[in-house]
């Protein structure tokens, strides 16, 4: 029996519509923005700086390992299937991206491969 794939896609709202997916995480309202800082500002999820930034964050941790468990439920209903995961924040450069590279290795924890795909990490910062 092959085993189920699970594609996790980072996202920001101001570059187009979410892409469709079978769990959606919104974290532009309850998780703080690294774009606020200027310092921050033009980095990524690709560097530590604001990796570390999203993960200190109050609730990240949990919500990785809730949606890690969210995904698993997923995977064991009775509709075999790929799973795909949806995570957005306003730019997909910083929140989104960051929590999508740590959902990655909680999956594997759990024996899943995951592939992660960022469709906006690479978009220019947006002015707000």
């Amino acid at each position: 029996m092959p085993t189920p794939t699970v594609d996790v896609i980072s996202f920001g709202y101001l570059h187009g519509t979410p892409p469709a997916a079978h769990l959606t995480l919104d974290l532009r309202h309850h998780f703080r923005d690294p774009h606020v800082n200027p310092e921050l500002r033009y980095m990524t999820a690709d560097d530590n700086e604001v990796r570390q930034a999203v993960y200190g964050t109050p609730g990240i941790t949990a919500l990785i390992e809730a949606t890690a468990a969210a995904t698993l439920a997923f995977l064991n209903g009775p509709s075999a299937g790929p799973v795909r995961v949806a995570i957005g924040c306003a730019g997909g450069r910083h929140r989104a991206a960051a929590v999508a590279m740590a959902l990655q290795p909680a999956l594997a924890d759990e024996g899943i491969t995951a592939t992660v795909t960022h469709r906006d990490l690479d978009k220019p910062v947006v002015n707000r």
